[in-house]
């Protein structure tokens, strides 16, 4: 990308550095299979919680070395107006409702469709699915991994990579086809706003309607 557009955009970037990314991977693989080993407790819910809450360990401790304020801007932590974040829940409704009408239910959502069936573990899971799942997300593919592609080689390609990412992560080849429309959205509207927050708003949202409609469905 050239031009213009590409000056102003890269003078608003603070691009992620490469030893960030390294030391996410090398940092989340360590205090996840320690965790997970010493977790004595394997049900579907705790894994979760030691998987995204090492994740937004290591989210943390990858940019610390850059200070709070240049550690927010690289992960897209920049303010933003409300419209962006309006639009993000109205478009991500639409898509939501369009990805559930193939009738596909991949075996991950099954199981939370199964979990909550005990009202106990509805405010739990919550928690776990609607705020620290998405938030994790949002910060490792269209913080860091977005902030890292796009200081090398410009915002269209950490679009992409990004939104790949964001799908191929759900593993199950169901879930990837069903999210990857909603990968392509949220990678635009971090592109669109160079900022993260209308994704991160938008994707808690999503996944605590998800979640809720679990739970009315479930009979919760």
């Amino acid at each position: 990308m050239s031009g213009s557009s590409n000056s102003l955009f890269q003078k608003d970037l603070y691009p992620v550095p490469g030893w960030s990314i390294l030391t996410f991977l090398g940092v989340g693989a360590l205090i996840g299979t320690a965790a997970i080993w010493l977790l004595p407790d394997r049900s579907l819910l705790p894994l979760l919680t030691v998987f995204f809450g090492t994740g937004l360990a290591a989210v943390l401790i990858s940019v610390s070395p850059l200070g709070l304020a240049d550690g927010a801007r690289a992960l897209g932590l920049r303010p933003v107006g409300w419209r962006p974040v309006v639009l993000g829940v109205v478009g991500t409704t639409v898509l939501s409702f369009a990805v559930s009408q193939t009738g596909v239910q991949p075996e991950g959502v099954r199981q939370v469709t199964d979990s909550v069936r005990d009202p106990s573990v509805l405010i739990p899971t919550l928690l776990v699915l609607a705020v620290l799942a998405p938030a994790v997300e949002e910060l490792v593919f269209r913080g860091l991994l977005y902030g890292w592609v796009a200081g090398r080689w410009g915002p269209l390609p950490a679009f992409l990579v990004s939104s790949l990412a964001f799908a191929a992560a759900h593993a199950e080849p169901a879930h990837i086809v069903l999210v990857l429309p909603l990968g392509f959205w949220f990678g635009w509207l971090r592109w669109r706003t160079n900022s993260l927050w209308p994704t991160l708003i938008t994707h808690m949202i999503n996944n605590a309607f998800a979640v809720l409609g679990a739970a009315y469905l479930a009979g919760t």
